[in-house]
């Protein structure tokens, strides 16, 4: 599986990035629904996560591992589960492992975010997914999850770029009409 998506912002590629990688999850009320929906659907009974700590610090601390990053520019994020139980347990790899690793049973998931400066105040905010199963068995497992839950996952992406493409201009006006 792999899904990229984009938009333009209006705001330099730095402050873009740094919004982005900040972005508080819970100012998108229906993101949280979407989470809130596969917990209640799988049967979950581990505590929620906590996004008012940003949204890739939350990542991070829920499982996933940088795997490649330039600050201010891009990263590269990634991590190894089965998304299909109900409590998911994330595990990071150090990067020199990442694409070697085959234990069968698993899910391997890159996730990108990616400010590419276009000239003068603007930039394209992109993300990318990439999820691979490292077994037929896994990869079978992934497809029945996708099939379920594809929607919300590209629903959640469709909605956090507008919503951190609107914070970071937000920012930037508010930054430029105080010079």
């Amino acid at each position: 599986m792999r899904h990229r998506h984009q938009t333009i912002v209006r705001a330099p590629a730095a402050l873009v990035f740094e919004t982005a990688w900040n972005f508080d999850l819970r100012r998108a009320r229906l993101v949280r629904g979407i989470f809130r929906l596969r917990a209640i659907l799988l049967g979950a009974t581990v505590e929620g996560t906590d996004w008012s700590r940003g949204f890739v610090e939350e990542l991070l601390r829920i499982g996933w591992g940088i795997l490649a990053e330039e600050k201010g520019r891009y990263l590269v994020a990634g991590t190894v589960c089965q998304p299909w139980q109900a409590d998911v347990v994330m595990r990071p790899l150090p990067p020199d492992r990442f694409v070697a690793y085959s234990e069968p049973g698993y899910v391997k998931i890159a996730w990108t975010i990616e400010a590419d400066p276009l000239g003068g105040t603007r930039c394209r905010l992109s993300t990318e997914t990439r999820a691979a199963g490292t077994d037929a068995e896994a990869t079978a497992g992934f497809r029945r999850y996708y099939r379920r839950f594809g929607v919300g996952m590209l629903l959640i992406r469709l909605l956090l770029l507008p919503a951190a493409r609107r914070e970071a201009e937000r920012r930037w006006r508010g930054l430029h009409s105080t010079r």
